[in-house]
């Protein structure tokens, strides 16, 4: 049982350190990386923006392209939430008893301009 729970804390520990390590040696502001090779070994540079810009630098070169394992994707930008007004209702036209009285009713005698006096 003592191996057993030995072995799980001794896995989780070399998880966190090669985490740790790799975080330090990929930048993690640009998606590709290259690992280029020459007379002093290899080193990891993470410094392209797509694939495609990482195999024009390598080309003629040894190294490999390849997805940088610590890229942090920027946070998406907030959208505006556009709000459309709510659709009023036209108000009903309220029903009265005198306005149907007034239908029923003639209309009233049209008045006569008033004439000047004659002298």
């Amino acid at each position: 049982m003592r191996a057993g729970a030995g072995a799980i804390l001794g896995m989780g520990a070399i998880l966190i350190t090669t985490s740790a390590w790799a975080a330090g040696r990929y930048d993690p502001a640009y998606p590709v990386c290259l690992e280029a090779y020459d007379d002093n070994g290899s080193r990891i540079e993470c410094f392209f923006t797509s694939m495609e810009q990482c195999k024009l630098t390598a080309s003629g070169s040894p190294g490999t392209c390849f997805n940088n394992p610590g890229y942090v994707a920027p946070a998406p930008e907030p959208v505006a939430a556009v709000v459309e007004p709510v659709p009023i209702k036209p108000a009903k036209p309220k029903s009265t008893k005198s306005a149907k009285n007034a239908k029923s009713q003639p209309p009233p005698p049209a008045q006569q301009p008033a004439q000047p006096q004659q002298r």
